[in-house]
């Protein structure tokens, strides 16, 4: 059985459609201390998604208005 190797390559577009299409979430922690002092601490939380992929699970989860009521 032989192996084939496929040259696709995806366009910005693609890319662009794909991650609002299924979203993307990005979490970062991060704490820098010494001698048991908190000297630094940065937390970051990225999500990019669609305006419809948002609402949909914004809604399931509670954080929507609609939801509230």
């Amino acid at each position: 059985m032989a192996v084939e190797k496929s040259m696709a390559s995806s366009s910005l577009v693609e890319v662009v459609d794909r991650i609002l299409d299924k979203g993307v979430v990005v979490d970062a922690w991060a704490r820098i201390s010494l001698v048991g002092i908190e000297l630094l601490t940065v937390e970051a939380r990225v999500v990019v998604a669609s305006v419809e992929t948002f609402l949909k699970y914004a809604e399931a989860v509670g954080l929507t208005a609609s939801a509230a009521a």
